[in-house]
């Protein structure tokens, strides 16, 4: 991340475009580990390649670099069709991995979620689930609190053993629920020398689940407590809709930007106007840029690109280089990807190139120019 010199060309810089009146920023390509869409295109509801491709490229177009593309709660046949249009992708590298929201989540917490399509937690459906994905499934999203999720044989095993990772969340979890079961995804990690990350993920701090209180802690203090101590990463929804920007300053303060991952949760009005969307089998009405069920008036999902997230986590008061690190470098380590998420040496020439207010100018994705 930095400013290009004056004799860039030489340096071997991008060729960014002329702007003579004004700095230009370089930052890595933006690795989103949860994203449901954008563009008009829904995820959970593409079933051909060519739909899933409209989200893909509205995002990249917007400097996102590396996409894991995530699903909702749905019937078991219809998660088995969706991962099989992902995995196509990904296999292709267009997409960096696949996320399953659910659907073995809290159904007392769980926000735009089906309620009638959870289900109880099945081992079996995540083997099934996760060899159709053909290797790219990065994160399943899961109530610790849910018998059949930790332990010998459960779903935290079976994600782990299949090279995926559990993420917390949806939850109405204790602190002693949450604890067993961050402990008993660490150690079944640390066991695993194929593992994509050492360390078990979040879903979205504090949206989906129990608030922290006083006298009934929650999930919340041993998720934070765990990312402090390195042992988590913890997902943010930090585009000032989700989450205050206050709190969001905060986390960055007491975890560090080497454990929080910033996530846009977006669905399929990002870059879109005001009106009505699906996702999954809920309709969603997007108002003033904010998308809520239609009957209910859940938040559902995100309507920015991860660019978006990364000016309002800077406004927030978190410094750039911090930010930037949180919507690339750590969401890199959560994929276990080495060559993507920050402008090294010897990792893909993935390049953002912004103004001074982080808009984009110009993105490369591998070396090759994509945007504009």
């Amino acid at each position: 991340m930095g400013r290009p010199p004056a004799d860039a060309a030489a340096a071997g810089w991008p060729d960014v475009p002329a702007a003579a009146a004004r700095p230009l920023t370089v930052l890595p390509g933006l690795v989103d580990l949860h994203d449901h869409g954008g563009g008009g295109a829904s995820f959970p509801d593409a079933t051909t390649t060519d739909e899933a491709r409209v989200a893909i490229r509205e995002h990249l177009a917007h400097g996102t670099t590396s996409l894991v593309a995530s699903l909702v709660t749905a019937a078991p046949d219809t998660l088995r069709q969706r991962v099989g249009v992902l995995a196509a992708l990904a296999d292709a590298g267009e997409l960096a991995g696949i996320h399953l929201e659910g659907p073995f989540l809290s159904t007392v917490r769980c926000g735009a979620q089906d309620p009638h399509l959870i289900q109880a937690p099945d081992a079996e459906l995540v083997r099934e689930l996760a060899a159709a994905a053909h290797g790219h499934l990065v994160t399943m999203t899961v109530a610790p609190e849910l018998r059949g999720v930790a332990g010998d044989g459960g779903v935290s095993d079976a994600l782990i053993s299949a090279g995926a990772l559990p993420s917390f969340g949806h939850t109405d979890a204790s602190w002693e629920q949450t604890a067993a079961a961050v402990a008993d995804a660490r150690t079944r990690l640390a066991a695993n020398p194929a593992r994509r990350s050492g360390r078990p993920t979040v879903t979205h701090l504090f949206n989906g689940m129990r608030p922290l209180a006083h006298r009934s802690p929650g999930p919340i203090p041993e998720l934070l407590a765990g990312a402090a101590r390195g042992d988590l990463v913890v997902e943010l929804i930090a585009d000032g809709t989700h989450v205050d920007p206050g709190l969001v300053r905060s986390v960055f303060e007491l975890v560090g930007a080497g454990s929080i991952a910033l996530v846009t949760d977006a669905m399929a009005a990002a870059g879109m106007p005001d009106g009505v969307y699906r996702l999954g089998s809920q309709d969603v009405t997007v108002s003033d840029g904010v998308a809520r069920l239609t009957h209910g008036g859940a938040i559902a999902g995100g309507t920015a690109h991860l660019l978006d997230v990364l000016r309002a986590t800077v406004r927030a008061g978190v410094p750039l280089v911090d930010a930037v690190r949180a919507a690339a470098t750590t969401p890199a380590t959560v994929l276990g990807d080495p060559q993507v998420g920050a402008l090294e040496a010897g990792r893909r020439a993935d390049v953002l190139v912004t103004d001074d207010d982080l808009r984009v100018e110009q993105v490369l994705r591998a070396g090759v120019v994509v945007a504009p």
